[in-house]
């Protein structure tokens, strides 16, 4: 059995800034990280790994510094990586980076499963794991909470509600997004992780010709949303000082607040 697993490297959002000229964000001296859902995905499909016999894939699109969340993910236990770097990939929104994602998981082929997080810290869209099922026209489970069991051609899921869970048998191949109820993810074994920094590491590179697609497919050309304008809101503290005796204060207070509808 093949696994594909989908990992983003994004930039630790702690530090994020936005530069208040351009309303980009400040990417430059800021700790990249391997998205934190992604992080339990691979830590699904690696177990899935050790109880299947599978083989696991890890997909990233990005930049060539993408290549470091792919070594943590082989450092992980993942067995080979493959980035997708291109001029021609940059600004796409989740309509184009879906379409290069799920154009290389038909490339690479032969696959039971598709694993990723459910959705990345630096866009909180959430929409790149379904996108890609529909592109690749398979099943999607969203926020799964568990794996339960996998067989031949189905897999057994729980997929977390408000108020409880649901228990799906799904058909495979499947796309599966995890939340972080699902497991807790292994460090890196130092040994892999080394072996997987050096030239020879099992880490391929594809272009947008690689994946047999065109450039109008692909980016910000192939792109149905444009972002117009980026900000930070601009916070001011108001304040009102009530003077006079408490049943005063009290009463106007009650007025105000009903002013601005707080009750």
């Amino acid at each position: 059995m093949k696994i594909i697993v989908l990992v983003k490297q994004v930039p630790d959002t702690t530090e994020v800034q936005l530069d208040p000229k351009t309303g980009n964000l400040i990417r430059e001296g800021i700790e990249s990280i391997m998205n934190p859902d992604d992080r339990h995905a691979v830590e699904a499909a690696v177990g899935l790994k050790e109880t299947l016999q599978a083989r696991v894939t890890a997909v990233s699109m990005g930049p060539p510094q993408a290549v470091d969340v792919l070594s943590e993910a082989i450092g992980m236990g993942v067995d080979e990586g493959i980035l997708l770097s291109d001029r021609a990939f940059a600004g796409a929104d989740t309509w184009a980076t879906s379409t290069t994602l799920g154009r290389a998981v038909e490339v690479i082929g032969d696959y039971g499963l598709v694993i990723c997080g459910r959705q990345a810290i630096d866009g909180d869209t959430a929409q790149i794991g379904p996108q890609v099922a529909d592109y690749l026209q398979i099943p999607h489970v969203s926020y799964v909470s568990g794996i339960e069991k996998v067989e031949a051609d189905a897999v057994f899921v729980r997929r977390r509600l408000e108020d409880g869970f649901e228990r799906i048998r799904c058909r495979m191949p499947a796309l599966l997004t995890v939340i972080g109820e699902l497991n807790v993810p292994r460090y890196p074994h130092v040994g892999r992780l080394i072996d997987a920094c050096r030239e020879k590491a099992p880490i391929k590179v594809w272009n947008v010709a690689d994946l047999g697609l065109k450039t109008a497919e692909v980016g910000l050309e192939g792109s149905l949303t444009h972002v117009i304008k980026t900000f930070a809101p601009k916070f001011q503290r108001r304040s009102e000082i009530l003077q006079g005796d408490a049943r005063t204060v009290v009463s106007g207070l009650l007025d105000r607040l009903k002013e601005i509808r707080v009750i």
